[in-house]
């Protein structure tokens, strides 16, 4: 399971450079757990097409990843306003919760 919550990251920094249709099987797949045959059923194809499919987004959305880092540079700077939080100033929860609206947005 803790893969599909890695790819549900991934589709967040990196889902805009797939096509229309990795992006709507992406998100059956992940963003609403949709099986494997109920996604061929949507899209009329196999299910070893949509299973195919599915393995060539994620090892896509990797590839960006070790690339560009987008998600690993974000989860640091998560662990870092969970460090400043932990002060207990409200003026800067508010401040990092605006910090992390903007990086969500």
């Amino acid at each position: 399971m803790e893969n599909k919550f890695r790819v549900n990251d991934l589709l967040d920094f990196y889902g805009a450079l797939l096509t229309e249709k990795q992006r709507e099987i992406a998100g059956y797949y992940y963003k609403e757990d949709f099986s494997l045959l109920e996604i061929s059923e949507i899209t009329g194809s196999s299910r070893a097409a949509v299973h195919d499919m599915i393995k060539r987004i994620r090892n896509e959305l990797e590839k960006y990843e070790a690339s560009l880092h987008m998600l690993e540079a974000y989860e640091k700077r998560r662990g870092i306003y969970e460090k400043i939080r932990a002060l207990g100033n409200e003026k800067i929860d508010l401040l990092i919760d605006q910090l992390i609206e903007t990086e969500i947005s």
